[in-house]
């Protein structure tokens, strides 16, 4: 990334789509951000398979859902733009998938509008996932999807960066009601349940970013489906009895840690 940053954006203060950028070894980043990804790694030097590993499962899941006839996506807090973005393996699969990128951080925007060349079928929002009326109201999501019909929702690596405070469940079930049946919500998200000290030492690390980091144990992450369908197994971590495409890869390196493993939950939801 240029020395120089984007108007509205303190390359002092860490931001977190942009260590995940680091994280997957990106050039998107500014000093303080790969200062304090460095000092994430010290603690859970895993994170950095686990954020590739993550990528990797976005995969899975989007072939998934394009494979039981989903063509529109909502992708929440898509952070910056990546090898196999959504758009790229949805389109591969269905020629007439629509995508609709969403993140409040305008470096993320800005990078997102620069990748996406086809504004009829794939658009980049800047916008807070936080404000659902806001997200699903605004001309790119009006223009682009139709919400009469099943769109799935992908909040992948996010709702672990919004607090209680911000009521994410109370975001999450704004989302969820204003999906028509037949639509799917696919969530990946930190847990806390296993290796609390470790946890704790990342979660101290991340106050010095523009967003905390807020896991949760798996009955609260759970909750986030309300009263959708889980696609079996359910909400899985990378280890246990049943690991169950499309979640989890246990061949992958992040894997090879089963506390670190244990660590991230992801799950599938229809609504009925």
């Amino acid at each position: 990334m240029t020395r120089e940053a984007p108007r509205g954006v303190d390359p002092h203060i860490p931001n977190s789509a942009r260590m995940y950028d680091y994280f997957l070894g990106g050039k998107n980043n500014f000093p303080a951000d790969r200062e304090l990804a460095e000092l994430v790694l010290s603690a859970m030097p895993e994170v950095r398979d686990g954020t590739r590993e993550n990528r990797l499962l976005i995969g899975r899941v989007v072939r998934y859902l394009c494979d039981r006839g989903v063509t529109q996506f909502l992708d929440l807090g898509s952070g910056l733009p990546a090898a196999e973005n959504v758009h790229e393996v949805a389109l591969r699969l269905v020629p007439e998938a629509r995508v609709v990128y969403v993140d409040n951080d305008p470096v993320v925007a800005a990078h997102g509008r620069a990748l996406l060349a086809g504004p009829e079928r794939v658009v980049m929002l800047h916008g807070d996932v936080r404000r659902p009326q806001e997200v699903l109201d605004s001309p790119e999501v009006r223009g682009l999807l139709d919400l009469d019909r099943p769109v799935a929702v992908l909040m992948m690596f996010l709702l672990h960066l919004i607090p209680d405070k911000d009521d994410p469940y109370g975001v999450v079930a704004a989302y969820r009601d204003a999906l028509a049946p037949g639509s799917y919500l696919a969530i990946s998200h930190a847990g806390s349940d296993h290796a609390p000290e470790r946890v704790a030492r990342v979660r101290d690390f991340y106050r010095r970013a523009s967003t905390p980091f807020c896991p949760r144990p798996g009955e609260k992450i759970a909750a986030f489906f309300g009263d959708f369908e889980l696609i079996p197994p359910g909400l899985t971590t990378g280890k246990g009895p049943e690991i169950g495409f499309p979640f989890t890869d246990p061949a992958s390196p992040a894997f090879y840690d089963e506390d670190f493993a244990r660590m991230g939950y992801a799950g599938v939801g229809r609504k009925p």
